[in-house]
This record gives C-alpha cells, sequence and structure tokens, in this order.
C-alpha cells in the first residue's frame, strides 16, 4: 500500500459522515484541508487529539483551514464521539476503508508487542487544488494544531 506524499493529487473520494451524509473532497476544492486519521473514536489518544483540534478551531479556520476527521467506526460510534466532545467538523465513518485506503494509512502495527493491521495516526494538510501539501506522520495528539500551524 502506497501512502500519498507531498506534491501528490489526492484521488476524489466520497464517504458518510456521522449524520450519513456524502462528503467528498471535492467539496472541498478551493479551500485548504486537514484530513486526520486515527484509529478509534473515544480512545484515549484519539479524543486528546481531537479536542485539542477542536480547541483550536477557531484558529485554523482563520488561517483558512477546514477539517476532516476519518477513522474506520460506524456512522453511530463517529456520532457518539463528536457529539459528546461537540467536534465542530464532520467525521467520517470509512467502514469499508475506502478514503483509509485512498491515502494508504492502514497497514502493520504494533501495540504492547502484538502486530495487527490498524489505522496508522496520519494527518494530511491538502491545498486548494487538491494537492497533498504536507504529511504529519508524528502526530503529537495533545498539540496536534501546533503542528498543523507550523
Amino acid at each position: 500500500m502506497k501512502t500519498l506524499k507531498q506534491g501528490d493529487v489526492v484521488p476524489n473520494f466520497t464517504a458518510k459522515d456521522e449524520q450519513g451524509n456524502n462528503i467528498s473532497l471535492s467539496d472541498y476544492i478551493g479551500k485548504k484541508l486537514v484530513v486526520f486519521f486515527y484509529p478509534k473514536a473515544s480512545t484515549p489518544g484519539c479524543t486528546v487529539e481531537a479536542c485539542n483540534l477542536r480547541d483550536n478551531y477557531e484558529t485554523l479556520q482563520t488561517n483558512g483551514y477546514e477539517l476532516l476527521g476519518v477513522s474506520a467506526d460506524s456512522e453511530k460510534r463517529q456520532s457518539n464521539f463528536k457529539n459528546k466532545y461537540e467536534f465542530p467538523f464532520p467525521l467520517l465513518a470509512d467502514e469499508d476503508k475506502t478514503v483509509i485506503n485512498t491515502f494508504g494509512v492502514w497497514g502493520p502495527k504494533k501495540f504492547m508487542g502484538k502486530e495487527y493491521d490498524g489505522i496508522h495516526r496520519t494527518t494530511f494538510l491538502i491545498d486548494e487544488k487538491g494537492i497533498v501539501e504536507r504529511v504529519i506522520d508524528k502526530v503529537k495528539t495533545k498539540d496536534h494544531a501546533a503542528q498543523i500551524l507550523m
């Protein structure tokens, strides 16, 4: 599997958000977009990361960024996650991994000595034309907005 890198054109994708609405990359043409992938809704690291982005959402928007969170969780789980923490951005319920595979963030991981396949916590900054400007693959969950704004 090939991960998208700086300079790559992001292939258009469509996936359902936490409310069952179709969201496509083409909806964001003309806007700067942050697509952040996280392993699982409501887990400690993912909650810290998403809350950091929520708390800095106005600053990110002031800098011209729209946000999209993506994991392989169900619409219901994404909806519960969004409602519980009042996220102002959509969360894609990418259960069939269409978006995850488009960006190439699914693959082997290690946790506590066990190997398994899962989502690599990765963030992509995409310009107004749909081209990857920057990839953040060493996400600092507590300080992620600052990484984006660097």
